[in-house]
């Protein structure tokens, strides 16, 4: 009867022997597989899924946070339903500057300077411009109405000077600017505080001229300007 063991199994084939490796050393390597490792309970896998979870203030403010959105979001939608909203403010526009007012236009003379209607109360007056032919010069000038229907002109530009006069009817002006009291309007010169008074006469090289010096240093009287009346015109003729 034949020997059994030397019978091969080919359904479990020898392994081959391999030198320097023992046959326990092959053996060990078709060992059996590790056990699987027990399974995880339920309740272990609601603890992992619960500790992963954020704490529950996180969760309570999100909810919060969403819930006073929605809030707002519902208010504003209703109060431009109805119209509502805010109230814009109207824009008011500025106004524009006034505009500035053209340069007086005063009478050119040699020629009419005004009038005896314009001029009819005393002490009223016209300032104008004239020309002296002599010096090819522009210089301001006065025509005056004096008690006596008396009309005197005179230069405002002050003798052998470039200050231009002044006609002061503010009598207490006169008094604080030039330290000096009066009874009626007087002509002052603002640069060196002299007054001149058109109701008395004065010396100048030409002669006597209305403007007698009451106080300061001038030298002399204004310039005085001849005039004419003819009918209701003032006709400023020459200058001294």
């Amino acid at each position: 009867m034949p020997d059994n063991s030397s019978i091969r199994d080919p359904f479990k084939p020898q392994q081959p022997t391999i030198p320097g490796v023992s046959n326990r050393t092959a053996h060990e390597s078709h060992a059996a597989p590790a056990e699987p490792a027990a399974p995880v309970s339920i309740m272990d896998k609601a603890r992992a899924l619960q500790s992963q979870m954020p704490p529950k203030w996180v969760t309570l403010s999100v909810a919060g946070a969403l819930f006073a959105g929605i809030a707002v979001a519902w208010w504003i939608h209703g109060a431009s339903a109805k119209g509502g909203g805010p109230e814009e403010t109207p824009t008011v526009a500025a106004e524009p500057p006034a505009p500035a007012k053209p340069p007086e236009k005063l009478p050119m003379g040699p020629g009419e300077i005004a009038t005896t209607t314009k001029l009819d109360k005393v002490w009223s007056s016209q300032k104008f411009i004239f020309h002296d032919r002599s010096t090819s010069r522009d210089v301001p000038a006065m025509v005056v109405h004096l008690p006596g229907e008396t009309y005197w002109a005179f230069s405002l530009t002050e003798p052998y000077g470039n200050c231009e006069l002044e006609y002061l009817t503010d009598l207490e002006k006169l008094r604080s600017a030039y330290n000096y009291r009066a009874e009626h309007p007087m002509v002052g010169d603002p640069c060196n505080k002299s007054v001149f008074d058109l109701t008395r006469y004065g010396s100048s090289p030409s002669g006597l001229v209305r403007g007698e010096i009451a106080q300061g240093a001038a030298v002399r009287p204004p310039m005085a300007i001849e005039i004419r009346i003819q009918g209701s015109r003032i006709i400023a003729v020459r200058t001294e």
